[in-house]
């Protein structure tokens, strides 16, 4: 991370170019580069601290998926909630995520845990913290990332075209309770991980909701069908 966020989008720069200047987030910057000069292995590497933002420009994001901190096992976090590259294990929470989007659009679970088709249609990916710390799952939490999430949102919340927020989870409610829901589609259920998808996550039907909306407001519905093939991400 730098000063001024040159790997970051446009359109996200614009509005976010203040939460870059403001102290809290140069405090970060000093937190994170003491603890690379301390030896500590930092996930997801920095080109991909923002990828979400980066593959989701502000004016194209139609859905919003919130997620907590980035997965802290070796080769797993690449900058989007829930998603892990191609050739790493699909993640638990995925895995449910992939049964309920069989469940309600009959789409067979792909072999992969790679979102990026779906960042680059829109759906924002988005952690609530960016980095975190190998082995140490919430190691980064309190350091600043909530309140520069928090500014992400509220640019999403402030567009004029309507989005689908999905928020799975007591934290992601938490998190996007300002989320104007007389403007935009807000679907609540429970978090996917395999403690808590029994309790009402299965069953949610998600996925046909938001793009029934994204269809009645005029928008292209997500296609949530992932390729098998990297060469089409």
């Amino acid at each position: 991370m730098t000063d001024s966020p040159v790997q970051l989008d446009e359109s996200w720069r614009h509005v976010l170019q203040k939460e870059f200047d403001a102290p809290y987030m140069k405090a970060l910057k000093a937190f994170l580069v003491e603890e690379k000069k301390a030896g500590k292995v930092i996930f997801p590497k920095g080109s991909d601290m923002f990828r979400a933002l980066n593959l989701t420009p502000l004016g194209s994001v139609k859905v919003v998926i919130l997620g907590q901190d980035p997965y802290h096992g070796d080769g797993q976090a690449m900058g989007l909630c829930f998603s892990v590259r191609r050739g790493v294990r699909v993640p638990p929470s995925l895995v449910n995520i992939y049964k309920e989007m069989q469940s309600d659009l009959g789409i067979p679970p792909a072999r992969h845990g790679d979102l990026t088709h779906w960042a680059k249609q829109g759906v924002l990916l988005l952690n609530s913290v960016l980095t975190v710390e190998r082995g140490r799952a919430a190691s980064h939490q309190g350091k600043g990332w909530e309140r520069f999430t928090d500014a992400v949102i509220a640019a999403v919340n402030a567009q004029t075209t309507p989005v689908v927020f999905l928020l799975w989870g007591a934290y992601a409610q938490r998190k996007a309770a300002c989320v104007d829901a007389t403007r935009h589609l807000v679907l609540k259920g429970p978090h996917p991980s395999p403690l808590s998808a029994h309790n009402g996550f299965f069953g949610g039907h998600y996925f046909s909701k938001a793009n029934a909306f994204l269809e009645e407001h005029g928008q292209t519905p997500i296609d949530w069908r992932l390729p098998e093939d990297a060469a089409e991400d």
